[in-house]
């Protein structure tokens, strides 16, 4: 999955859209995907969100309203965004970009299903560290 082998379809066009709040990315394969910031931002692949192995993920809640503030090219095969709740240390591959938006309604109902285990609401705020500190990984 991190790695790119040849078949990945390359992006043509990358477009930010901050009203709708949707990553418009078209791609060389003819498929073009309007991906919500708040699935990207749920669906992270920092160790923030991920943790650092099966079963540490993190869920996070109350990203309905998270907007991008800044995007930035990562070598020929990613893009880092940063969201204006401060994250940013994801970075998204063009392959991992794809899957996003073409499984799209799964992941949305793989989100919901984990929120309902939880018991939490999609709209809950994160609960933030009790030190006030942010919880980034020190590791850059």
């Amino acid at each position: 999955m991190a790695g790119l082998d040849r078949d990945t379809p390359q992006p043509t066009a990358l477009t930010v859209h901050q009203a709708s709040r949707v990553l418009e990315v078209a791609f060389d394969d003819g498929r073009s995907f309007r991906i919500p910031f708040e699935l990207m931002r749920v669906y992270s692949p920092s160790a923030e969100v991920q943790g650092h192995g099966p079963g540490q993920e993190v869920l996070q809640t109350g990203k309905r309203e998270v907007g991008i503030d800044e995007i930035q090219a990562v070598g020929h095969y990613a893009v880092q965004p940063r969201f204006t709740d401060g994250h940013d240390s994801g970075i998204f591959s063009w392959d991992y970009l794809y899957h996003l938006g073409a499984d799209q309604a799964e992941l949305w109902q793989r989100y919901e299903q984990r929120l309902q285990e939880a018991g939490v609401d999609r709209d809950a705020p994160m609960p933030g560290p009790a030190s006030g500190g942010g919880g980034a990984c020190s590791h850059h």
